[in-house]
């Protein structure tokens, strides 16, 4: 990490936090429901970013922890189970199911490498999101409303709420700063060493296979903890939460921002949702104006912003 990217972070840390007084004061709550989707989704970069950044792993199923969090909460929330009925409990449950998954699948791709690898974790994700449309009780296809919204230490996270916001920015300054130090530890010197040369890693002794199924139970769990934040910001659960395009979205974030860097997440979460409101603005075919704007960085700027920022990429 440089310091050019680590201040830019910060300024951009205090933007956001710096949203708070300012929605009081302009009786805004635009700004909070935009600038709370930005940091769920950097929080699930976040995840993402530790298998297909730090890595080196083609994943692109992550939405599905996402929507298992998100159900997480929609699923006891509509049934009104009385252990779960509180938000501790609901997002320990996102976690949990987010880091189960994830471990479940990554048991069995991680024998994969390459194509094998990106198909096998997209195909799983399809099969939860089918899943998530099977659910007929909870609306299938179309999904469902929450009747109400987690509440946490007495407070209420109702969408576009105050307290809702300053959650999900505290999860996404958490994750950021304990995927920072899981980076600089042994752990992940391995996962780094395993991205370079997988079978020099595996002649000194090392069980590679272990280190990214732990990375990839934590890449889950954090998908899970912002899928649980992503239920409570709409109020409302969908399988859209789990499809292909969602996935596509997170791995546009991570890339976006810088693969395999601290702050990318951050970064790229911060370009995606502004540009889609400024270009959304403009025209309903934003995309069609996105797609070549992402394929100027990624030529500009093959280490993303990040790497732009700092000139180097970030290890």
């Amino acid at each position: 990490m440089t310091r050019s990217t680590a201040i830019i972070a910060g300024f951009l840390f205090v933007a956001l936090i710096a949203a708070i007084p300012a929605a009081l004061f302009l009786h805004e709550p635009y700004l909070i429901s935009l600038f709370g989707r930005l940091a769920i989704l950097a929080v699930a970069g976040v995840g993402l970013n530790l298998v297909l950044g730090h890595s080196g792993l083609p994943a692109f199923g992550h939405a599905a922890f996402v929507g298992v969090g998100a159900y997480s909460v929609g699923i006891t929330t509509l049934e009104g189970i009385p252990f779960l009925a509180n938000g501790w409990a609901q997002f320990g449950l996102a976690i949990v199911l987010g880091a189960l998954s994830a471990t479940i699948i990554g048991a069995l791709s991680l024998r994969t490498r390459g194509v094998a690898f990106l198909m096998i974790t997209l195909a799983f994700g399809q099969m939860l999101f089918y899943g998530a449309v099977s659910l007929e009780r909870y609306g299938g296809d179309d999904g469902t409303t929450l009747p109400t919204s987690s509440t946490l230490a007495g407070l209420s996270l109702e969408r576009g709420s105050i307290a809702l916001y300053a959650l999900s920015l505290l999860v996404l300054l958490l994750a950021t700063y304990a995927a920072w130090r899981v980076m600089r530890s042994p752990f992940g010197a391995v996962l780094r060493g395993a991205a370079v040369n997988e079978r020099r890693m595996q002649a000194v002794g090392i069980q590679v296979f272990r280190f990214r199924l732990a990375a990839f139970a934590l890449s889950g769990a954090i998908c899970g903890l912002a899928g649980a934040l992503l239920a409570n910001h709409a109020a409302y659960v969908s399988p859209a939460n789990l499809s292909w395009m969602r996935s596509v979205e997170l791995a546009i974030v991570v890339l976006l921002g810088g693969a395999g860097t601290t702050f990318g997440p951050l970064f790229g979460a911060a370009a995606f949702v502004l540009l889609e409101e400024v270009l959304s603005g403009l025209t309903e075919h934003w995309r069609l104006i996105f797609g070549p704007l992402l394929l100027l960085v990624v030529l500009v700027a093959p280490g993303g912003i990040a790497g732009l920022l700092s000139g180097k990429r970030d290890g």
